[in-house]
């Protein structure tokens, strides 16, 4: 029996990464997600965008202890609104939201290098004028068992951003 091995070779450390991806947190709530993901953004260079309000402090303990000490490498973009967030992106840039309620899968979305992967708050996901603005544009990760009401939010962009990078082969 032949045995197959393959290797990954982690990216040189400090060199930018092709799929160049952002992750946007529409008013984030929990210090702790906001810290966990930044640690994901950092670990696979993506951009973290955080539109305002926030629900904490950007100084919050908690999201320090999650982000432990790596906070200060971070690409990390504050925007003080959400129009202004809109009016940052560059025109044409490939978005996609991910939402409960959507009805397309995140695995049926083509991801694009330089995309924006869109998430809303914890307790109220994505605004209705977003999922209706944008419904060809949203996805969802699905939930088997009817108990559960969502991921924390956390667990959801780490599934949406390793899916990006799958599929984009890095």
């Amino acid at each position: 029996m032949a045995t197959i091995t393959a290797s990954v070779r982690d990216p040189e450390p400090n060199q930018p990464m092709p799929h160049q991806l952002n992750v946007v947190l529409i008013e984030p709530e929990i210090p702790n997600n906001t810290g966990s993901i930044g640690r994901l953004c950092l670990a696979t260079q993506s951009t973290l965008h955080l539109v305002d309000p926030l629900g904490f402090e950007i100084n919050d303990t908690q999201l320090k202890r999650a982000g432990l000490d790596y906070w200060q490498h971070l690409d990390v973009v504050r925007h003080p609104g959400r129009n202004e967030f809109f009016a940052s992106i560059p025109e044409g840039a490939p978005l996609a939201f991910f939402s409960k309620k959507a009805k397309t899968l995140y695995s049926e979305h083509r991801f694009q290098p330089g995309s924006y992967l869109i998430f809303g708050k914890e307790t109220k996901g994505l605004s209705e004028e977003l999922m209706q603005k944008y419904a060809g544009q949203t996805f969802r990760i699905p939930l088997y068992d009817t108990r559960v009401r969502s991921l924390n939010l956390s667990n959801a962009v780490s599934i949406v951003v390793y899916e990006a990078i799958r599929q984009l082969g890095m």
